[in-house]
């Protein structure tokens, strides 16, 4: 049998986002719901996007669409937990980018979750993928982690 996944700690991370629990992510179980911790990471990823310009949801020509996703639980977190969310590149392709993102609970330096998702850059009315621009490059290579 392989062994469990050991959790990283903030110092993996290249970049941090805060991203807050609402009263609804508590599950009948009295913690977060899996599904939640998916929207954290969408959630971190897009808006440091729009915040850096990369990503415009309205008007942009070219739009991110999510093609695979993953997580690793290893503790729980409850409403009102703080959380912040790392990002780092694993992988930057000429149109797609793996990111993988850390939840950190409260000021806790190991991961509670661990996930990643892909994202294909594709030109928004055809769906058909498009390179990066030079922006999107220059914000997401330093992000790039050693496999």
């Amino acid at each position: 049998m392989a062994e469990r996944a050991t959790p990283s700690s903030r110092s993996a991370y290249k970049v941090f986002r805060e991203v807050g629990l609402r009263w609804s992510d508590n599950d009948t179980y009295g913690h977060m719901n899996n599904v939640v911790h998916y929207s954290l990471f969408d959630t971190a990823v897009n808006a440091f996007l729009i915040e850096n310009g990369v990503l415009d949801i309205k008007g942009g020509a070219e739009v991110f669409l999510v093609v695979e996703t993953g997580c690793r639980y290893y503790a729980e977190m409850t409403f009102p937990d703080q959380v912040t969310a790392g990002i780092r590149v694993a992988r930057l392709g000429s149109s797609s980018v793996r990111y993988e993102i850390g939840l950190f609970r409260n000021d806790e330096d190991v991961a509670a979750a661990e996930g990643f998702f892909i994202h294909v850059n594709v030109d928004r009315l055809s769906r058909r993928p498009v390179p990066f621009g030079g922006k999107a490059r220059e914000l997401l290579e330093p992000l790039l982690v050693e496999a």
